[in-house]
């Protein structure tokens, strides 16, 4: 049995919106390399460069705009010509759409089609491209494993103002479980780990606020969203595809307690 310092010797993986210090792709990138995997790190800032410094001679940062077409496949080439294979994807670029909290004017009926189509651009394509993207080499290989970042919005819970977002949290589960289906005898799993609220530099004070409110009494954190993406990421999860972990503290638990 291997130990958790080399569960994933030998595998590369390529973990997309990686470029944010404190955010859950560094974390997941991080912990992947920790475990002896060898990592492509995509983000639209030039941070990226340096996430993958830190990380040493087992990380490549590469600068790519996913909503654009063909810059899943940068990502792809990046993996192949520097180490020849492609085990892991990670789908975790996005982004809400709402700065304010709940009480922001951004229902749908106030939603124009630009604001729309950035919103499942951002949340929901660059997972479909990015897939798009690994499948054939995965599928050629006879291995790969496939996980996207999604949300309880859109998975167990849904937020007002929020109605891009949910929508293109649902469809990111939509499109995993159809993946799953088309890749279940290629040796392909396809799942979904949806967090709660997260602690990151960019958590709002309203997601704060809910986080002390829930359950558990607390946000959850990129290392433990990272811990949940790597036991669905690794080979032992060989049974588990078209699935969706929740991780987010028991927040969609039926509802006793107060939101702030």
């Amino acid at each position: 049995m291997l130990s958790a310092m080399t569960r994933f010797q030998g595998r590369v993986a390529i973990v997309t919106g990686a470029g944010a210090p404190d955010g859950i792709g560094a974390a997941v990138a991080a912990a992947l390399v920790a475990e002896g995997a060898r990592v492509v790190l995509g983000a639209t800032s030039e941070r990226v460069h340096q996430r993958a410094a830190e990380l040493g001679d087992a990380a490549v940062g590469v600068v790519a705009d996913l909503t654009v077409d063909g810059a899943a496949d940068t990502l792809a080439h990046a993996a192949l010509e520097r180490w020849g294979r492609i085990d892991v994807l990670v789908n975790n670029a996005g982004m809400t759409s709402v700065a304010s909290g709940w009480d922001a004017d951004d229902d749908v009926a106030n939603l124009s089609l630009a604001d729309w189509d950035a919103a499942l651009a951002r949340n929901l394509t660059t997972a479909f491209l990015m897939c798009r993207a690994v499948v054939p080499t995965m599928r050629e290989a006879g291995y790969g494993r496939i996980v996207s970042v999604g949300s309880t919005t859109g998975t167990v819970n849904a937020m007002p103002g929020q109605a891009t977002y949910t929508a293109a949290k649902a469809g990111l589960l939509g499109l995993s479980r159809a993946l799953a289906l088309e890749t279940v005898g290629d040796g392909v799993t396809v799942n979904v780990v949806a967090p709660g609220y997260v602690a990151t530099g960019s958590q709002l004070e309203f997601e704060a606020a809910a986080a002390a409110a829930g359950p558990i009494g607390r946000s959850g954190t990129p290392d433990e969203i990272a811990s949940c993406v790597l036991f669905l990421a690794h080979e032992s999860a060989s049974f588990v595809t078209g699935a969706v972990l929740v991780a987010d503290g028991g927040h969609g638990l039926p509802e006793t307690w107060p939101r702030p």
